[in-house]
């Protein structure tokens, strides 16, 4: 060892350099989304950003069939029990295709000059697709029948334009101070759509239904982007 050591050549060579290329040094392009996740509304869409995480799913998922009914059911915590079980009830008979869901921040999503704190809030968005078009028909009709019914403890929210089987509706005032939820129903071919809004009182409620009418829009029979 010691002899082959004292022998061994030293000598480094010249110094080379080289640049990375620039393909390697550019971060890959994201994959453009297809399916159920394709009819997502785009980011950049009215000043709407990537918002925040949803749980452990991220800003932007498509989630499994046992995920999306878990999430379905959690949507319903803030509703009386009796219409609660009712709702649990017939969701346990339906059997999702597939879920996709995307959340927002609007930043001036009013188009107002100012920057406060009001400005800010978030939105998801969850995409469900079913196998039985008429169950999509009868879980809106019977969401917004029920909390329409509850006409005073949830508010009526503002009309979707260019679907009036579409509703929106604001929590109760007293759920928490300084802060508005509004959720939105609604529905195209075998796609149910919610809407979920969270930020500072008072919410632009209409900024968020028109983007729930903006969804829509985007999914065309039978549930393809437009």
């Amino acid at each position: 060892t010691v002899v082959t050591v004292r022998d061994a050549d030293r000598d480094a060579g010249a110094p080379t350099w080289k640049f990375p290329s620039a393909a390697a040094d550019r971060p890959a392009e994201a994959k453009k989304a297809t399916g159920l996740a394709g009819m997502l509304v785009p980011y950049g869409t009215d000043s709407w950003v990537r918002g925040p995480d949803m749980g452990e799913f991220g800003a932007d998922a498509e989630l499994t069939g046992a995920q999306a009914e878990a999430l379905r059911k959690e949507s319903l915590r803030d509703l009386p029990r009796s219409q609660r079980r009712e709702m649990e009830k017939r969701l346990d008979r339906l059997r999702p295709k597939g879920v996709a869901m995307r959340s927002y921040f609007s930043e001036f999503a009013s188009g107002r000059a100012g920057g406060f704190v009001s400005d800010i809030y978030s939105v998801d968005v969850v995409l469900s697709q079913l196998e039985n078009r008429a169950a999509v028909r009868d879980v809106v009709r019977t969401q917004n029948s029920l909390l329409g019914a509850l006409d005073g403890i949830f508010r009526k929210g503002p009309a979707v334009k260019g679907h009036k089987d579409a509703k929106c509706f604001l929590a109760p005032k007293d759920i928490s101070e300084g802060t508005d939820e509004m959720t939105c129903f609604g529905y195209v071919g075998d796609v149910l759509v919610t809407v979920s809004a969270q930020g500072a009182r008072p919410l632009d409620a209409k900024a968020v239904a028109k983007l729930m009418s903006t969804q829509l829009d985007r999914i065309a029979e039978p549930g393809k982007a437009v």
